[in-house]
């Protein structure tokens, strides 16, 4: 079985190569890696034609007139090149392990027919104060995912947070993503767009393995993207589907779960005025026992 890699590149000369070179040390060798540049103005077109020209399993190629057309044409003209039933999409500057393939062949040779995506977990590098804020959303992210049994549908899973860390976890059936809408109201959020309305039909897998190293740094898309509310995403695109297959029951989760935040919200704040209020008494009492 043929498998497609799908790197959009956008100015990262200083780690596309380590990119590269994680797929070419695959223990499974029937890949092909399309890279699609988005108008990079670094060095990166230049590192990756000298890894073309040495492996032609490795494809490059770049919007007309070398222009940036953003994530989402950049992400649909790498599918429209694919040749692998299967699609694994990798960020120019994450990491796979050597057995990534391997091991996710093995849940689709298991589970091939009732599953349309795998995702994995995630092994966080790069700017330590970057990780150091990441690092407990992670964990409980990966607690709450082993407790869920699958293959399964994670329609009602994804509404609250996008539970698949990166697009650099995910391998997807090729035939899955072609009626897909590519259009983000948040397009630094592309991927949780895709998987929302994927999860609708279909069922997932988790792999609880660190098969992907997600790199944190304040350079990446989603850190220099002024929009990160999920609100407007979320709401927008359970609407969508709403409004698609006629499903009332999605309205209804929908005021459900924000029922659920608006209590969880009251919760916090509740918590911290009275937090606030035993700390004030304390210094009111410690500043009398002075005087």
């Amino acid at each position: 079985m043929k498998i497609s890699i799908i790197t959009a590149s956008y100015n990262y000369e200083n780690y596309i190569q380590e990119t590269i070179q994680s797929i070419i040390d695959q223990t499974y060798h029937d890949w092909e890696m399309i890279i699609v540049d988005d108008g990079s103005k670094d060095n990166s077109i230049e590192i990756i034609q000298k890894y073309c020209n040495s492996d032609d399993r490795i494809k490059l190629y770049t919007h007309e007139n070398n222009e940036n057309k953003g994530l989402s044409e950049t992400i649909q003209l790498g599918l429209s090149k694919a040749q692998g039933e299967w699609i694994i999409f990798l960020e120019s500057d994450d990491i796979l392990t050597p057995d990534y393939i391997e091991k996710k062949l093995a849940i689709i040779n298991k589970y091939g027919k009732d599953i349309s995506l795998i995702f994995n977990n995630c092994e966080p590098f790069g700017d330590k104060q970057k990780i150091s804020e990441s690092m407990q959303f992670i964990e409980k992210n990966n607690e709450y995912l082993m407790k869920l049994k699958y293959p399964k549908n994670m329609f009602h899973h994804l509404y609250t947070s996008n539970k698949i860390l990166t697009f650099s976890s995910v391998m997807v059936k090729k035939s899955s993503l072609k009626h897909l809408n590519y259009i983000s109201p948040i397009p630094c959020l592309l991927d949780w767009t895709l998987w929302i309305q994927l999860s609708y039909t279909e069922k997932f897998y988790y792999l609880p393995e660190k098969l992907t190293k997600w790199r944190l740094h304040y350079d990446s898309y989603i850190s220099k993207s002024t929009q990160t509310s999920p609100l407007q995403l979320q709401t927008i695109i359970y609407y969508n589907l709403f409004k698609q297959h006629k499903d009332f029951s999605i309205p209804l989760y929908i005021a459900y779960s924000h029922i659920i935040w608006l209590l969880i919200v009251l919760k916090r704040k509740c918590k911290n005025f009275i937090r606030k209020s035993i700390l004030k008494k304390g210094k009111q009492s410690s500043n009398s026992n002075r005087s």
